[in-house]
């Protein structure tokens, strides 16, 4: 089976939970696509030295639940378990962000668009990364 298969690729967002030194969680709404490359891995493109890539540093431990752009997520909603690395080479970046942009379309072109023009990834400013992730298929009990 593909990531394509994984009940989150179907997600429109899902609750990225990553977790501090301490073991406290920290969640945030991302958009998740299955890896173009027909792997196992989902994946999520995000600004690099965010908290949740710097957290992924020391632990790779990770759980997804489908939820809202906001982060709510729906009563009985299924936990997902995993491991995320980061990945920050350009090419390993470029591929994250095709499968964002094949899933996301024009929503995606549009959020790097205005990146651009807020500076956040500008040239010199904050690089993209992107994170690989091994998610298991059977949600928690």
């Amino acid at each position: 089976m593909t990531a394509a298969d994984h009940p989150l690729a179907a997600a429109k967002y899902a609750r990225l939970t990553t977790f501090r030194r301490t073991g406290a969680p920290v969640s945030s709404p991302v958009w998740v696509a299955p890896a173009v490359d027909g792997t196992d891995h989902l994946v999520v493109i995000t600004v690099d030295a965010t908290g949740k890539t710097k957290r992924l540093a020391h632990t790779r431990r990770v759980e997804l639940q489908p939820c809202d752009v906001r982060g709510r997520v729906a009563e009985g909603a299924p936990t997902y378990r995993g491991e995320g690395v980061v990945v920050r080479e350009p090419d390993e970046v470029a591929a994250v962000r095709a499968a964002v942009v094949a899933k996301y379309g024009l929503p995606a072109r549009l959020s790097d668009l205005l990146d651009r023009f807020t500076g956040r990834t500008a040239l010199g400013r904050k690089a993209r990364a992107g994170i690989v992730l091994t998610v298991e298929r059977d949600p928690v009990a």
